[in-house]
């Protein structure tokens, strides 16, 4: 696979955005019914999607995107 492809653009950074938005999305829901681990999993969706914008920066600059 090439990396300039958008099945890679998708593999590596859509569906990894997807999973942290749903770990944010749980977290609400779990505060929302006055749970406190609700705050763990809204600490980890933004950690994760962290993670993502910064592989996005780093293939950025060896990659056209």
């Amino acid at each position: 696979m090439n990396p300039s492809e958008p099945q890679f653009l998708y593999m590596v950074l859509i569906l990894p955005s997807l999973f942290g938005l749903t770990l944010i999305g749980e977290g609400l829901n779990k505060i929302l019914k006055s749970e406190m681990a609700g705050i763990v999993s809204i600490i980890f969706g933004i950690i994760f999607i962290a993670v993502v914008i910064f592989a996005y920066l780093f293939l950025a600059g060896f990659i056209k995107i």
